[in-house]
């Protein structure tokens, strides 16, 4: 496989990148160039090209135009554009027409074409959109962080008419990027469920998560060397005190003002804490471009309104080699990790740091959100308020067996992202994709039909296989990974049998943790608890939301007014904003006795009607009286033609009592919860006597059994 990756923003070069030496030489460079590695061990691509923009500057001459081979697989391919120097990420707009052609020209030259274009930032979809209007090479889009993102961070504040200008310009060609690419690739659920739904053009069927890795290896056990300890210890009174540590470009959006407000602001952090920001490379900082400069000063005045001499290292340089050392430097002394952005795309700093053995506290807005989740390694704040982020850093520092508790757990679960784990799923997705027929993009022009025939019904119907077997996911289908192995080697060969999930999961999650576990590609995903279903189309990997289902549970959904009664209802706690749908109100609960009853009570009072949903003694979830799983299965079962005996479905839990009653073929696995087997409306069910996806297996064969012997018996008759 030959892959391109196209990347115009920033000084990009294959070693010792200077991070912060512009206000766009940042994460995505390190995001791709640790791809890039990790795709190059991969032996399915034999040829990676990194296409950038060569221009000319006093920054150096290794930016010029030219050709850099990097490894026998790698290189990097500098393209002049109409303009010869330098330019910021605002302005690269003017020059993706003249890149894209001169792309174009070098592709016609090569021995074999691309697979397919990688384009991170928008700027650079642009180019890979005209390339293909060209040639016909589909492509990819990592978007990095977003114009409509900073707009929402800045809503308030004082900006020019021209920065709003040029805003809304980068907005405008971020909607088109996302409208033209063939598959979308999100770091996070933050990215695909919230950040990219504002766009016009948002078509959640298209999107992906896929975690970025990091290289780890040189965080975890690392010592600080004795020239970093120096370094550092120089501005401190006493460098031995436990650290709060931030590494961020000093950018309007990575908040580090904040920080040092909320250090400043709060005694006890002052007497017992030092505060240490590397914040890029910098000489004078009247040399310095505008915003970046601008940051720089905000960060040493409220250093200086709060008289923080002697407690804070703020170092002019660093080399990348040195990061390492700066984090142990940190560890060494109890300390822990901040992430104050406004918002955080994904948060590569938080995996070194959990690698390193430092809690963390990080924003509440972007990818920070499933770190934390995932790995249990921090607290979430908000930030905006300086005394949410101060209280986060005291309660972890002032509580020896809680940091202790988010360091082992941080060091533990970051192993989970893995760059070759990333380029795999990457691959794997890819492979899918460039399977059409060259010239037809995914979700675009000529491929538009086959998709409306496809998510109708008659297209369904027409698509049909014998049977169906709908799945719960998290500890019916997943929970043991020799299992998963064994079930998608079986339906491999069930060639009549349509594989599809129904599951309290989004969307994305679903896709996600199916992707992971090598799970069958679903025809079908039932997610949110059954408010949502999406339709495998046409094509082979995108998916289409089917909009008649959700006009059917909308009707007396009154999500506002439930929200509003609920809010009074003592022990419930709102779940995180990622888990609350258009029709889905999700709570945590503590299990407190008579709980589901007062809620249908309250809202009986109101007149309002909902579907009351708890499991697992923890999670509650509100849906239109006509949504669940069950109702998502009836509804299928009828458009797809099916009958009782064509159709089966297995759960473990609680929220899958009304797709178990549904359907009499069903399967409650080994392991299940909530007292299923003990239900008097459940007793049809069979109960397996194996666990997870082998009890799914079980429970297809036993029905398949009962079902000849029927037809045996019959025959006799």
């Amino acid at each position: 496989m030959f892959v391109v990756h196209v990347a115009l923003q920033g000084c990009l070069k294959a070693r010792d990148v200077q991070y912060g030496l512009t206000p766009d030489t940042g994460g995505h460079i390190k995001y791709l160039l640790e791809l890039v590695e990790a795709q190059e061990r991969d032996p399915a691509i034999d040829r990676i090209v990194i296409a950038t923009r060569g221009f000319q500057s006093d920054l150096g001459d290794v930016y010029r135009a030219g050709f850099e081979r990097v490894s026998s697989k790698v290189s990097i391919l500098r393209l002049e554009s109409a303009r010869p120097g330098y330019l910021a990420k605002e302005d690269l707009h003017t020059e993706t027409a003249s890149y894209a052609e001169a792309l174009a020209a070098w592709l016609e030259l090569q021995d074999a074409r691309p697979a397919y274009l990688h384009a991170h930032y928008a700027d650079a979809a642009t180019v890979a959109a005209r390339v293909r209007e060209a040639m016909g090479i589909p492509f990819v889009f990592t978007a990095h962080s977003l114009g409509r993102v900073k707009m929402a961070t800045l809503a308030g504040s004082a900006i020019s008419e021209a920065e709003r200008a040029s805003l809304m310009g980068r907005i405008a060609i971020e909607d088109e990027a996302f409208a033209k690419a063939d598959l979308v690739i999100a770091s996070s659920r933050d990215e695909a469920e919230l950040q990219y739904a504002d766009f016009a053009s948002y078509d959640p069927g298209k999107i992906r998560i896929v975690e970025p890795g990091s290289n780890l290896a040189a965080y975890r056990d690392a010592v600080c060397e004795d020239e970093v300890r120096a370094e550092l210890s120089r501005f401190l009174r006493d460098p031995e005190k436990p650290v709060v540590l931030a590494i961020a470009r000093p950018v309007q959006k990575k908040n580090l003002p904040m920080l040092v407000e909320a250090f400043g602001a709060d005694p006890w952090l002052r007497e017992n804490a030092n505060l240490v920001i590397l914040a890029g490379t910098r000489e004078a900082i009247c040399d310095l471009e505008g915003e970046t400069a601008g940051e720089m000063r905000r960060i040493l005045e409220a250093i200086d309104t709060h008289d923080l001499y002697g407690c804070v290292a703020i170092p002019k340089t660093h080399r990348p080699m040195d990061v390492p050392s700066v984090y142990a430097f940190a560890r060494e002394r109890g300390g822990l990790f901040v992430n104050p952005a406004l918002n955080e795309p994904f948060g590569l700093t938080l995996l070194e740091a959990a690698a390193s053995g430092l809690p963390i506290v990080a924003t509440d807005s972007g990818g920070p959100n499933d770190i934390v989740e995932y790995c249990r390694n921090g607290r979430l704040v908000d930030p905006r308020a300086p005394e949410a982020i101060a209280a986060a850093c005291r309660a972890i520092l002032a509580d020896p067996a809680l940091h202790a508790e988010y360091a082992a757990n941080g060091a533990k679960a970051v192993a989970a992202y893995d760059w070759r784990r990333h380029a795999e799923r990457c691959r794997m997705l890819t492979e899918r994709l460039t399977k059409q027929p060259v010239g037809q993009p995914v979700g675009q022009a000529s491929g538009r039909a086959a998709q409306r025939h496809a998510g109708s019904r008659a297209g369904r119907r027409k698509a049909e296989a014998r049977q169906l077997l709908v799945c719960d996911i998290d500890n019916t289908l997943t929970g043991c990974e020799s299992c998963i192995k064994t079930f998608s080697r079986w339906h491999s060969q069930e060639s009549g049998l349509d594989f599809s999930v129904a599951t309290g999961r989004s969307f994305h999650s679903a896709l996600s943790i199916l992707e992971k576990q090598h799970a069958p590609y679903p025809r079908l995903i039932v997610s949110s608890v059954g408010t949502e279903i999406h339709w495998l189309t046409a094509n082979g990997i995108t998916y289409e939301r089917d909009e008649d289902w959700s006009r059917h549970i909308e009707e007396g959904w009154r999500r506002a007014e439930i929200a509003e009664v609920l809010a009074g209802v003592p022990g419930i706690v709102p779940q995180a904003p990622l888990e609350q749908r258009r029709f889905k109100l999700s709570f945590l609960t503590g299990g407190e006795p008579g709980l589901v009853e007062t809620i249908r009570a309250r809202l009986q009072a109101r007149h309002l009607s909902a579907s009351v949903i708890h499991s697992h003694g923890r999670y509650l979830d509100i849906l239109p009286v006509r949504a669940s799983k069950g109702a998502a299965i009836t509804y299928l079962k009828r458009v797809l033609g099916l009958g009782d005996d064509a159709i089966f479905v297995a759960g473990d839990s609680g929220n899958d009592i009304e797709m178990l009653r549904a359907v009499p073929q069903s399967i409650i696995v080994a392991n299940y919860s909530d007292a299923l087997a003990a239900r008097s409306d459940l007793a049809h069910s069979y109960v397996s006597r194996e666990s997870y996806a082998l009890g799914i297996i079980e429970g297809v064969r036993h029905f398949r059994g009962r079902a000849a012997a029927g037809a045996l018996a019959q025959t006799l008759r």
